[in-house]
């Protein structure tokens, strides 16, 4: 183990900045670190990543680490083909340890697959990332989103998909946009060109709805809809398969929508209110006829489907609530899939339409995550991927005439699965409620409380956390570890009533969740508090921070990935204000300020306390959870921080919030990550 003391750069502080929250002042001296651009800041970067990256290269066993992972890493994974037309199958796929994957389309299921669009060619260290954003509904053109150095920034082009020449479309200042295709153009959302400078910390508002024409300069882009009254909102814009209603989503935040639509067959084509925001969720799946298919949870926190008469607003069931939550839906082969959540793994359903019988429960192979279901309405075959904690992502082609599936594709990882085992548990929280986990690890292992163990989890934004495959967590398995995910409140994996029972004023109960999970581990002898590391990103680097500052004896090696740790001004960058709806926020109302102010992981750290081993990660490119909440956390932590244990911050340059992230820097991550927590629990064999 490493015991020296290191030297933390010394990080100014300005102790004249401060708020008045309700009365209460709030000092805040390292703001100067919110400016991300400024010549201060970016010294106290270069310092910090000198004295991490110096701590993780002494680590002796690093550069194995980072090597067995490479080997791991390196097979080749597809996703599931998807038809364009005719016989014609687009996938992506990536040989091992390319940055980026590839996209590429083939003649047939048997066919010589052609290089479409390969993004390792934008840019030299697999930085910059191409994603499909829609397909016109002609077949012969496709937009491409493009996001640079880890940014939700997006620009737009266009391809033709015969030929696979870039049309002259160029498109710039999308954020969280698709392309949706009506006739010889696209509907596109997009904000108008930040400040010089500010692009990656200044609030995100004024979003408004485009239609693009093909071939047009984005100064001729027609305005569809903006609402200046209301800036801090989000507006997308969907066709139907059709092409006969527009479907415009309204949205205040992560949480509740509000959907207008407009009807191309009536002469006035206004745009007018199906569903008032925003108390509830709604997606419009397609149309049957003169009527919209709707997956939502109005008077159902389980979530299911409804037919909707727009011109009526009448609805009814089409396919009722179930015990389960609905955690998805989709439309292809004239077939309506239904994928819910029975403790966190799929069950999917295949119903015909337009009646809505039950046509088949499709057969999975264990207890896993399935997706997938995509299609066009007159595909004969279908695909779909499923995965767990020991199956790497399998992809299964399906029929849906007689719901039988057969392996298409199955993923060549260098590693046993029968050498695993994986076991759901049930905890017994604070107030009584049964938090769900999953544990996986080797066969036979020995229960003395000395297994290096990784808790993972989230508890927030009705995100579901379900069975999934790491190459990454093999290096923990491997050598005799325990890697155990929490479905904590605050998550969906049991529908909106579980949501809400981990948000706003009672997120409190989500830190207590992943604590008595925790105490579980160690209590069953998996663990102890010497061996145990907690992690979690985004929302979960929020549920880390509060834990290891509520309770600094909990674990031994702490992971708060690009979190959102100061929870009085998260609101105030990029689009932090749409998690006002889950959070709440500090200039609401003294009741909210004084909730945040209670778990703020920022705002609870005291000095002389000793904290975990900890490696706080961001990215400097990140304008989802600015980075700014690590640097402000990490100052502060340097400073109160008194004990052996270090307390470090790992800032990646030319990344964001963790999509498209390049594989080079994935596996260096990784590396840095598990060298991290064996050396400080000193557990590596």
């Amino acid at each position: 183990m490493h015991n020296q003391t290191l030297s933390y750069p010394k990080t100014v502080q300005d102790t004249t900045v401060e708020d008045n929250y309700f009365g209460t002042v709030v000092k805040d001296p390292y703001r100067w670190l919110e400016d991300d651009t400024s010549a201060a800041t970016e010294a106290w970067v270069k310092q910090q990543n000198e004295l991490t990256l110096g701590y993780l290269k002494g680590i002796p066993f690093r550069e194995e680490i980072a090597k067995r992972y490479s080997e791991l890493f390196n097979y080749t994974r597809y996703t599931a083909p998807y038809r364009l037309s005719g016989n014609q199958y687009l996938y992506t796929k990536n040989d091992g340890l390319q940055n980026q994957a590839v996209y590429y389309i083939q003649d047939g299921l048997e066919g010589k697959p052609e290089v479409f669009l390969d993004p390792n060619q934008l840019s030299k260290d697999g930085t910059v990332t191409a994603g499909l954003a829609g397909l016109s509904k002609d077949k012969k053109y496709m937009a491409i989103a493009i996001n640079r150095a880890g940014s939700d920034w997006q620009e737009m082009e266009v391809m033709e998909v015969a030929t696979k020449k870039k049309m002259t479309d160029q498109l710039k200042w999308l954020k969280f946009s698709g392309a949706s295709w009506r006739g010889d153009g696209f509907y596109y959302s997009r904000y108008d060109a930040p400040a010089d400078g500010k692009a990656l910390s200044a609030k995100n508002s004024g979003m408004k709805v485009y239609y693009h024409r093909l071939g047009d300069p984005q100064e001729k882009d027609e305005l569809i809809y903006q609402d200046p009254a209301n800036p801090l909102r989000y507006y997308w814009a969907h066709v139907t398969e059709d092409e006969r209603f527009l479907i415009l989503s309204i949205s205040e935040g992560t949480d509740g929508t509000e959907l207008w639509y407009r009807d191309f067959q009536q002469k006035d084509a206004a745009f007018k209110k199906l569903f008032k925001g925003f108390s509830n969720n709604y997606t419009v799946l397609d149309n049957l006829g003169d009527q919209l298919l709707v997956y939502h949870n109005q008077d159902a926190p389980n979530y299911k489907v409804s037919l909707v008469d727009p011109s009526t607003g009448k609805m009814q069931d089409f396919i009722a609530e179930k015990s389960e939550k609905l955690e998805s839906a989709s439309i292809a082969s004239g077939k309506l899939f239904l994928t819910y959540l029975k403790d966190a793994c799929s069950k999917v359903y295949q119903y015909s339409l337009p009646n809505g019988k039950l046509d088949f429960e499709v057969n999975l192979p264990g207890l896993g995550t399935a997706y997938g279901f995509d299609g066009n309405k007159d595909d004969a075959v279908l695909f779909y991927s499923y995965t767990s904690f020991t199956v790497p992502n399998t992809i299964y082609q399906y029929n849906p005439a007689n719901g039988e599936s057969k392996i298409f594709q199955q993923a060549a990882v260098k590693f046993n699965p029968a050498d695993y085992e994986t076991k759901q548990v049930f905890v017994t929280s604070t107030d009584g409620a049964k938090v769900p986990m999953f544990i996986t690890h080797k066969k036979g292992l020995k229960l003395d409380g000395k297994a290096p163990t990784l808790l993972y989890g989230y508890g927030g934004f009705n995100v579901s956390l379900t069975p999934s495959f790491s190459t990454s967590n093999l290096i923990l398995l491997e050598k005799g570890g325990v890697y155990a995910m929490a479905n904590l409140r605050g998550g969906g994996e049991y529908g909106e009533a579980w949501h809400k029972a981990g948000m706003l004023d009672k997120k409190q109960q989500v830190f207590d969740d992943f604590i008595a999970c925790g105490e579980f581990l160690k209590k069953e002898g998996y663990t102890s508090t010497e061996y145990l590391a907690i992690e979690g990103g985004s929302n979960g680097g929020l549920l880390v921070g509060a834990v290891m500052t509520q309770q600094p004896n909990f674990c031994k090696v702490a992971f708060p990935a690009v979190g959102v740790l100061d929870m009085l001004r998260y609101h105030k960058f990029t689009v932090g204000w749409g998690w006002v709806v889950e959070y709440g926020s500090s200039e609401q109302s003294k009741e909210s300020f004084e909730n945040l102010y209670r778990y703020s992981p920022l705002h609870n750290l005291k000095a002389g306390v000793s904290y975990p081993a900890t490696l706080i990660t961001t990215a400097d490119h990140d304008d989802r959870v600015v980075p700014a909440h690590s640097f402000k956390f990490a100052a502060t932590l340097q400073e109160k921080h008194k004990g052996q244990n270090p307390v470090l911050i790992r800032i990646e340059t030319s990344a964001g919030h963790g999509a498209g992230k390049p594989t080079a820097k994935i596996i260096e991550e990784q590396a840095d990550k598990w060298s991290f927590l064996f050396y400080n629990t000193g557990s590596w064999k």
